[in-house]
């Protein structure tokens, strides 16, 4: 994680990835120089997804995309020839908050409910606070374990440029 601070406070450069001490849950906190509906959009239109989330070591395709308030997902990322596909559901999309459930089928009892909310720092930068409430402590750890810290942070880095570049 790269913090600095700044006038206006802490700024989040790389993702802040925290296990909650109290409930099996993660807390991911990252600044973009981008707005919130640059952000949602990014997390939400599958073209943009694909372009950015995982490993850089990851290709993704989407096999099943329906973004929208009670809508569900399913994506295949392929690694060295293999694939591990997640699927969920979004409870609600909206301006400033995406809920979503998250699964990896490998796992298929281990399913999180994640809660990403954008808040709108001025400027042109926005900073994302997801909270992921897992099925258990071991749920958690498992997840926190699986190399999810490799993929947040080269696929948020994904993620800069495409802002940077204007595809989003």
């Amino acid at each position: 994680m790269t913090t600095t601070d700044s006038p206006t406070g802490t700024r989040y450069d790389t993702a802040a990835i925290e296990a909650d001490q109290h409930v099996p849950a993660v807390h991911i906190t990252r600044d973009f120089d981008a707005t919130p509906e640059q952000l949602l959009r990014a997390h939400t239109d599958p073209d943009l997804f694909v372009r950015w989330i995982g490993p850089d070591s990851t290709s993704t395709r989407i096999d099943h995309w329906d973004a929208r308030t009670l809508g569900s997902y399913r994506y295949v990322n392929v690694h060295e020839g293999n694939e591990y596909a997640f699927r969920g559901t979004f409870p609600e999309i909206s301006e400033r908050r995406l809920v979503q459930t998250f699964c990896f089928e490998e796992m298929p009892e281990a399913i999180a409910l994640e809660t990403m909310s954008f808040e709108d720092l001025g400027g042109g930068r926005t900073r994302l606070h997801a909270f992921s409430l897992c099925d258990s402590f071991e749920g958690r750890d498992g997840m926190l374990a699986s190399g999810m810290e490799v993929g947040v942070h080269e696929g948020y880095a994904k993620l800069d440029r495409l802002l940077a570049e204007g595809a989003v």
